[in-house]
C-alpha cells in the first residue's frame, strides 16, 4: 500500500495516535532513566502499568468509576436540558439576552470550583454537591453556543420555510434547531469538559467517593504509580464520554 493510499484509509488517524502514544510512553521511560526527570516526582511508565492491578484489585477502582460516571452522565442531562433551554429562551427574548448575555460569558471564565464551599452548605457532603458543582460549570458554554447556533440559521432557510407557510414553532423545530445542532453540541462538549474537570476535583477536595477521592488517598499515600494510574481512568471515563456524545451527534444529525 502506497504512503498516500495509507494515509486516506479509516485506520490511519488510530494508528498514528496509537503510535504517537507509544512513542511519548518510551520517551518519558527514557527521560526518568537518564536523570532528566525525578523519578521521584514523575514515576517510570512500566510502574504504573503494573500498578493497574493493585489499583483494580485493592482500591475497587471500577465501583469509584461507576460512581463517578454516574455524577458526570447527571450532570451532562442537566446541562442538556437546562443549558439548551435557557439558551433558547434568551435567543427568543432579546431584552433578556442583551441584559445578560455580558453576564453569562464572564460566568464561563469563573472558577466556579471554588464555590464549593457553599454547595456543601446547600446540598451537604453528598453526590448532588459534585452533580451540581459540574452543572454549573458547564453551563455557560452550553448556553453561549445554543445562542450561537440558533442565531446563525441562514436567512435562505428561513426564507425557504416562510414560503410554505410554517408557523414559528415549525420554523423552530424543522429548520432553526436542526440548523444549529452542530454548533449546540460543540457548547455540550465544552460544557462536559468543564464539568469532569469539576466533578473529580470536587470529589478530590471533599475526599467523598468516586475516582477524585481514590486519586486524593493514593496521593496521600505517596503511591505515585498507583494515582497516575488512578488519573489514567479519569481520561478513560473522558473517552467514554466523547465516544457517547460523538454518537449521539451523528445521530441526531442523520434524522433531522
Amino acid at each position: 500500500m502506497s504512503t498516500a493510499a495509507f494515509t486516506r484509509s479509516r485506520f490511519a488517524p488510530a494508528l498514528l495516535g496509537f503510535g504517537t502514544l507509544v512513542a511519548f510512553v518510551v520517551l518519558m521511560q527514557a527521560l526518568i532513566y537518564f536523570g532528566v526527570l525525578n523519578q521521584f516526582i514523575v514515576p517510570y511508565p512500566t510502574d504504573i502499568a503494573r500498578a493497574f492491578e493493585r489499583v483494580i484489585v485493592e482500591e475497587h477502582v471500577f465501583e469509584r468509576f461507576l460512581l463517578t460516571l454516574q455524577e458526570c452522565v447527571s450532570a451532562a442531562l442537566l446541562l442538556a436540558v437546562f443549558g439548551i433551554s435557557i439558551g433558547t429562551i434568551l435567543y427568543k427574548v432579546d431584552i433578556l439576552r442583551r441584559a445578560t448575555e455580558t453576564w453569562v460569558a464572564a460566568a464561563a471564565a469563573a472558577p466556579t470550583v471554588l464555590m464549593y464551599p457553599l454547595f456543601l452548605v446547600i446540598f451537604g457532603r453528598s453526590a448532588w454537591t459534585i452533580i451540581m458543582m459540574g452543572f454549573v460549570a458547564g453551563l455557560p458554554a452550553v448556553i453561549l453556543k445554543t445562542i450561537e447556533g440558533l442565531s446563525g440559521t441562514k436567512t435562505v432557510l428561513m426564507n425557504v420555510g416562510r414560503s410554505f407557510k410554517l408557523t414559528p414553532w415549525q420554523l423552530f423545530w424543522k429548520i432553526q434547531f436542526p440548523s444549529a445542532l452542530p454548533t449546540i453540541f460543540t457548547g455540550f462538549k465544552l460544557g462536559l469538559i468543564f464539568a469532569l474537570i469539576n466533578v473529580v476535583g470536587v470529589e478530590f477536595l471533599i475526599n467523598f467517593g468516586g475516582l477524585g477521592q481514590l486519586i486524593n488517598d493514593l496521593a496521600e499515600r505517596y503511591d505515585l504509580a498507583g494515582t497516575y494510574a488512578a488519573i489514567c481512568f479519569v481520561i478513560l471515563v473522558s473517552v467514554l464520554f466523547f465516544i457517547v456524545v460523538e454518537r449521539i451527534e451523528r445521530w441526531l444529525t442523520r434524522a433531522a
